[in-house]
Order: C-alpha cells, then sequence, then structure tokens
C-alpha cells in the first residue's frame, strides 16, 4: 500500500509539475511574440522620425522617397508612407496616395501645433493602424500605414505558429488580425497581454493548439508501479521456495558459502567459455551488467543475445581469431547490448582457462563497464570544446578595437571608389577604360574586407574538432596575417622563418587558436620594450615531428610561476583570467602534442609546441 501510494503522489506531482511548466512556457512565449511586435514597430516608428528629421534638414524629395520606397520593399507590412502639407492634403506618397490613410490623425495633429519628433497612434481602423508625426513647425505631417495581418504573418515566427493561435483583438473581444493555423479548442490554455500602447484598446492573445497532457509519463510511472508489484510478488515465491529447499542445502551452503562471497563481492564481471564460445560460467556482476539470468546464458553456444546487433559479425570474427590464436591473453573493447534494450560500452580481457590437469578448456573473461568513463570523456572533451571556443571569443573581444580599424580601411576605401564611381558616372564620363581600374579596385577591397569577417566567423563558430591534413606554413602565415593589425597597433614586429614541412594532422582552427594567443601574450610581453620583435619559427624535429617557436623579448616568466604556468587561473597579466595558456595546452593534448616554455637566450621567452608527424602519428595508431 505503501509503494502504490507513493507512485500515485509520485503521478499527481508529475501532472502538476508538467502543467505549471506548459503556463509558464505559454507565458514566456506571449512575451517573446509581444516584444518582437513591439519591436517591429519601433523600426517603423524610427523611419518615421529619420524621414521628417531629413525632411527637416532640406534633404531632396526623390531622397525621401527612394528611402521611403526602400522600406516599404524590405517591411511589406507597410501599405503606405505619405507626406500631408501644412493642410492635411496628402502631398505624395508611396507607393502611391491610393492606400489607407487616417485623416483624423492627421487632423490631429496639425491641429495640435506643437512639433515632436514622438510617433503617434491613431485608433485601430479595420485591420490597419496609422503612425503620424510631424517634426517642424508649418512641414506638414508625415504617416505611415501598417498592415496588422501582415506584421503578425511575417513576424510571428513558424515555430510559435505551428504552436499557438496569435491574434490581436480589441477590449471586447472582436479579432482585429490573426495569425491562426486551426481554430484552438476554447478550453485550452490561452495568455492576454495588452498591447496598449502603442494599439489603443487592443490585446495580444495566444492560445495552444494543444491541451498539456502527461499521459506518457503516468504510463510511464503506471508501469514502474506494476513492475515494483510483481517484484514483490516474485520476491515472496522465491522467498518461499528457498524456505521449502532450505533443509536439502544446509549441507552444500557451507561448501559454497566462500567460494559465493568471493564472486558476489567482484563488481567485475567474470564470463567462462570453451573454444566454440558456449557459455560455462557467469557470475552475478555478470548478468547484472547485461540483464541476463545465468541460466539463460550457461551452456548458450554464439550468438549470445547479449552481443550488439550492429556488431555480430565483427564479435563472430574475434571470437573465431580467439579459438585460432592458442594460449595467448587478449584485450579488447566492443559493446552489449541487456536485455532492456538499452546498450553499454565494456572493456573485456580474455585470458586462457587452464583446468587441475593443465588443459586448456576455454577462455575466462573480465567485463567491465566503462560506459559512464566514455561517456565522462565525451562530457570533458565537450568542456574543452566549450572552454576553446570561450578563449577565441575573449580573444576578439581583446582584438575588437584593432580588427574594426582594420576592417574600417577597406570599408572606407569602398566608399571612396563607389563615390567616384558615382560621380564619373553623374558627369557623363562613364569611359569603361576610366571606370575598369576604380572598379577593380574596389573589387580588391570588398574581398580584403570578407577575408577578414571569414576569419572572424571561422574563430567564434561552434563546431567539433576535424582533423585534416594542414600546411603548417600556411596556418602560420594565414595567423600572422590576421594578427597583423594588433602588431601595427603594438609597435611589434613579426618575423617568420617556416621551413617547408610535410602536412601534419590537425585542426585548423584551433591550431590558429593557439598561436594567436601566444603571438598576442608575445606582443603583451614586450610592452615595456624599446625593441618589440617577435619571432615565430617552423622547424623539424629529430623525431619527424613538427616545430613551432613563439619567441619573444619581454621580461620573461617569473620564477614563482614557471612551474604552473599552464595551470588554470594562473596569469602573469594583472588582468588576466589566467586561461588562455590552459586552454592552448589542452589543444595541444587533443593534437597528441605538447606545449613548453623555455628562457630565450638574451632575454625573453619562447614557447614550443611541438606537432608529432604524420609517421609518429601511424606508429602511435599502431
Amino acid at each position: 500500500m505503501a509503494l502504490i501510494a507513493l507512485v500515485a503522489a509520485l503521478v499527481w506531482a508529475v501532472t502538476r509539475s508538467e502543467a505549471e511548466q506548459a503556463r509558464t512556457k505559454l507565458a514566456t512565449d506571449a512575451l517573446w511574440v509581444e516584444q518582437t511586435l513591439r519591436f517591429q514597430l519601433s523600426v517603423d516608428e524610427d523611419m518615421l522620425v529619420r524621414l521628417a528629421l531629413d525632411q527637416a534638414s532640406g534633404a531632396a524629395p526623390e531622397v525621401l522617397a527612394a528611402r521611403a520606397r526602400l522600406h516599404v520593399a524590405t517591411n511589406p507590412e507597410v501599405l503606405s508612407i505619405v507626406w500631408h502639407d501644412a493642410t492635411g492634403a496628402p502631398v505624395r506618397g508611396v507607393p502611391g496616395l491610393a492606400a489607407p490613410r487616417d485623416p483624423a490623425l492627421v487632423a490631429l495633429m496639425l491641429r495640435t501645433g506643437s512639433v515632436s519628433s514622438r510617433p503617434v497612434y491613431g485608433d485601430v481602423t479595420g485591420d490597419t493602424v496609422t503612425i503620424a508625426v510631424r517634426s517642424e513647425q508649418g512641414a506638414g505631417v508625415l504617416t505611415a500605414t501598417v498592415a496588422l495581418p501582415l506584421m503578425l504573418e511575417r513576424h510571428v515566427p513558424w515555430w510559435i505558429a505551428e504552436q499557438y493561435a496569435v491574434t490581436l483583438t480589441d477590449t471586447g473581444g472582436t479579432v482585429l488580425a490573426s495569425r491562426v493555423r486551426r481554430t484552438p479548442d476554447p478550453v485550452n490554455p490561452t495568455h492576454g497581454i495588452s498591447f496598449d500602447p502603442p494599439l489603443r484598446g487592443t490585446v495580444l492573445r495566444i492560445t495552444a493548439y494543444a491541451a498539456p497532457t502527461a499521459f506518457a509519463n503516468v504510463l510511464l510511472l503506471a508501469a514502474i508501479a506494476g513492475f515494483a508489484a510483481f517484484a514483490i510478488l516474485a520476491l515472496l515465491a522465491l522467498y518461499r521456495s528457498a524456505q521449502r529447499r532450505r533443509q536439502a542445502e544446509a549441507r552444500l551452503r557451507g561448501e559454497i558459502a566462500f567460494r559465493r562471497s568471493m564472486e558476489d563481492s567482484l563488481t567485475v564481471g567474470l564470463r567462462a567459455k570453451d573454444h566454440h564460445g558456449r557459455v560455462l560460467y557467469v557470475n552475478s556482476a555478470f548478468c547484472h551488467l547485461v540483464g541476463f539470468a545465468a541460466d539463460d546464458l550457461i551452456g548458450r553456444p554464439p550468438p549470445m543475445p547479449y552481443w550488439s546487433p550492429d556488431r555480430l559479425e565483427e564479435t563472430l570474427t574475434r571470437q573465431q581469431a580467439l579459438s585460432n590464436s592458442g594460449a595467448a591473453p587478449q584485450a579488447f573493447e566492443t559493446r552489449f547490448r541487456r536485455a532492456d534494450g538499452t546498450e553499454i560500452d565494456v572493456q573485456v580481457y580474455e585470458a586462457p582457462l587452464i583446468d587441475a590437469t593443465g588443459a586448456h578448456r576455454g577462455w575466462m573473461g573480465s567485463v567491465i563497464d566503462i560506459t559512464q568513463a566514455k561517456t565522462a570523456a565525451r562530457l570533458a572533451r565537450a568542456q574543452d570544446e566549450n572552454l576553446a571556443r570561450t578563449g577565441r571569443l575573449v580573444t576578439l573581444g581583446e582584438m575588437a578595437s584593432t580588427l574594426a580599424h582594420e576592417l574600417n580601411q577597406p570599408l572606407g576605401a569602398i566608399a571612396s571608389y563607389a563615390a567616384g564611381l558615382q560621380n564619373l558616372l553623374e558627369g557623363g564620363r562613364a569611359d569603361p577604360a576610366v571606370l575598369h581600374p576604380a572598379v577593380a579596385k574596389l573589387s580588391v577591397q570588398a574581398s580584403r574586407a570578407g577575408q577578414i569577417i571569414r576569419r572572424i566567423q571561422d574563430l567564434v563558430k561552434k563546431r567539433e574538432p576535424s582533423f585534416d591534413d594542414v600546411s603548417l606554413a600556411e596556418v602560420i602565415a594565414e595567423t600572422v596575417g590576421f594578427l597583423a593589425a594588433d602588431a601595427r597597433e603594438n609597435r611589434v614586429k613579426i618575423v617568420t622563418d617556416l621551413a617547408d614541412l610535410p602536412a601534419v594532422p590537425a585542426d585548423r582552427i584551433l591550431l590558429q587558436q593557439v598561436l594567436i594567443n601566444l603571438i598576442r601574450n608575445g606582443m603583451e610581453a614586450m610592452a615595456n620594450q624599446p625593441t618589440r620583435r617577435l619571432d615565430v619559427a617552423l622547424r623539424a624535429g629529430p623525431d619527424g615531428s613538427a616545430i613551432i617557436d613563439v619567441a619573444d623579448r619581454g621580461d620573461g616568466i617569473p620564477a614563482a610561476l614557471e612551474g604552473r604556468l599552464f595551470d588554470a587561473f594562473t596569469s602573469t597579466k594583472p588582468q588576466g583570467m589566467g586561461m588562455g595558456l590552459n586552454i592552448c595546452r589542452s589543444i595541444m593534448e587533443l593534437h597528441r602534442g605538447h606545449l613548453t616554455h623555455a628562457p630565450r637566450d638574451g632575454g625573453g621567452t619562447v614557447f614550443r609546441i611541438t606537432l608529432p608527424g604524420q609517421m609518429s602519428r601511424k606508429v602511435a595508431a599502431e
């Protein structure tokens, strides 16, 4: 009864928790939609204010009309933009004067007589609303008419529309605009938010298409309760059977108690099999590991029920190789499928099974579940990847000013060439021989700006490590080029000495991250030095490895930090977090390489990256 009551309480708690979560999600999504629509209306408001200010500053009507047409083209929910004179009469409009307007709002704006750059909204008429702004005394009024259904259609994302009916209603419940895929059930959860201001007397509502249900969880918990009841009945039956056998087993118990206690104390699964793969013995840890009883396994020939179906051929081949290998022990990793269908990763050690006469009867296997260990390793690797990406973002944040300056140069050149081309075209001097060099230079600057942006995108992109054959000389040259602007700002001369080495397996972006950290650290270390030269060298190691040296002429590493320089939160900078070199070392370990440091002759520090070459990788893999 206590178990049943506990399961019932758990079902009630889960159901209530899911209902609360559904209500919270509904309110959160409604707020998101509200903020999105308000943001879009603010975009239209800003457009009107800019047009009014440009008109007040004497901009040509053709320029204003072109800007209005661009805004209408990119924001189709804006049906029209109309200029009104001081009497309220429409003067010109984009796309024309036939779109809906709000004369009452225009008259109100003119009647107030005040000048304000703050937009004013009219009443919702049908499914449209008009926004008006007046920025200069006597200059009239500028209005924009917005279609509310188009605004909902364009700015309520599909994933919201697939889950909810989104409507905009007045205070009486009349629908003014909506984005509804189907009619929701009235009993489904709904959430309303006042949309006044900016739209007077309006309410934004979203209604879920499907009511929250906890049927799947209730069914799961009911199944757990059933299994628990079944387990209790099974234990009762087992207890009664044990009682009947107790007297017959009394004499045998003393003889096997010691061996059983040893077997049950093991956490390693043990399995014995003959030369044909037939199971001779399994311990309780092995049965718990695979989820099958010993009676279901002992005496059974291959294939075994716990073998993974997608590795069946591989396992049979390994079994045949084991039978032909003599009495040599083996170790390997494989995957088992438990009786409940779940799969686990295991480490198996096979040793020869020798009986009391010295005969080789088969194999004794020790099986260890390494699923959690492999999962922990994957999580640790993912954490290292996230930490490495965070390090790239921090580095780019520190370089933001320099990168902006570097990007402004090609953009400024593009603007200059474009202005020159426009002047030539307007002056009627559109000679291809004159235009072609300017267009070519404009293309070069655009390509240069694009390369800078692509480098930034590559560094900040979240991605899995990808090991391809890369040229270290190219990676170093590209990284030095990326940091050229930073070097000029810090008045540092970067000198490279790059040997022509074969390509090595590496992740280009992670390797660039390490080089960026080391080069920038070297430049910062020489901030107080009169001569600022940073040397980057690439050469071959004696064992076929590739060695990259980054050498500065700074003050060197303090003796107190030499032994823990690569530890987390250790830094020589007053404002440093102490994670850069730690991340670099983790990246090098991922590449099976090393990152070390040593004093430089004549002052300064040398950081050395050692990467195994193709031959070293091949030997390690074998």
